[in-house]
């Protein structure tokens, strides 16, 4: 199975490293010099680097990891098909239009590193305005298997508990995630995620009751959406 080490660095942003026993993927490598010290001390090959979406703060760790190694970054063209081979295991390309055109997660078959489509706790800003897109990268990331460890592209977790609990001020959930946060090592699984995150949760009684009490347009799954999108 392949394992997944994470890495924190600037003020809130998260990278990654997934690895066999021989090869290595990093995955919005901004620590650079920590990913190739762990390669190194791991005995691993460093085969490719990519990135979830294009901002700079995502990709300023490219160049570092492609001259510490023999690496081959994988961009847009590379990163249209289906699956990336590591280690003889797949990690699947899960294209997740909605924060950017360009958005997309990898999905180990254990783990999703989702970038900044999805928080734990929340979802990312809609910057590239097709909000009915990232609807649907949203439907697709919820039929994942609940167990699905999610790994995201910045630590939010405080912020994005207080906008849910916010939201649904009698939400247990929220306080008892809150207690088990370590921002030693930031994480949900997708069970949680349909219990905190309000972007997960459109279809259920108090979200929509919270719509209702806003008089705010409730009536399909789009509709519920739209209307979560547009509360500040």
């Amino acid at each position: 199975m392949l394992k997944i080490k994470q890495f924190r660095y600037s003020a809130d942003n998260l990278g990654y490293l997934i690895y066999g026993d021989a090869q290595a993927m990093a995955v919005d490598g901004g620590t650079a010099d920590a990913i190739i010290a762990f390669v190194a001390q791991h005995g691993l090959s460093l085969q490719y680097v990519v990135n979830t979406h294009n901002h700079q703060d995502h990709t300023c760790g490219n160049v570092a990891l492609l001259n510490g190694s023999q690496a081959r970054l994988l961009t847009g063209d590379d990163l249209r098909g289906e699956n990336i081979e590591l280690d003889r295991q797949k990690i699947r390309i899960i294209p997740t239009p909605g924060h950017t055109n360009d958005s997309r997660c990898f999905y180990t078959g254990s783990a999703l590193i989702s970038g900044d489509t999805l928080f734990n706790g929340t979802i990312g800003n809609c910057f590239s305005g097709d909000l009915k897109g990232f609807y649907n990268s949203i439907l697709t990331l919820k039929e994942l298997p609940e167990a699905t460890v999610v790994y995201a592209g910045h630590d939010y977790v405080r912020d994005s508990i207080a906008f849910a609990k916010y939201l649904e001020p009698e939400n247990q959930a929220c306080d008892d995630f809150l207690r088990r946060y370590d921002p030693e090592h930031v994480f949900s699984t997708l069970a949680d995620e349909k219990k905190i995150n309000p972007y997960f949760r459109f279809n259920e009684p108090d979200i929509i009751a919270l719509l209702a009490k806003r008089n705010l347009p409730r009536e399909t799954q789009w509709e519920r959406w739209q209307s979560l999108m547009s509360i500040e």
